[in-house]
């Protein structure tokens, strides 16, 4: 993975963690089907799965409810 690619998925997932609705829509949105699905599977397994930070827990659900809630 190159320099472009790493700094791009950081901010992603920056976005996708920051407990701010508009950017988790705005950065949720940006990405392709087959993207939202993986991101979606992520903050599933985050939140379900032992060894994650408690904050990163709390982060991948405020972005699981806020993607629940979207209209396309």
């Amino acid at each position: 993975m190159n320099t472009m690619e790493e700094t791009f998925l950081e901010k992603a997932w920056d976005d996708l963690l920051s407990q701010e609705p508009q950017r988790i829509e705005s950065r949720f949105k940006s990405l392709d089907d087959n993207s939202q699905k993986v991101v979606i599977e992520h903050l599933q397994n985050m939140v379900t799965d032992s060894g994650w930070h408690p904050m990163q827990v709390i982060s991948a659900q405020k972005a699981l409810e806020t993607i629940s809630n979207l209209e396309f």
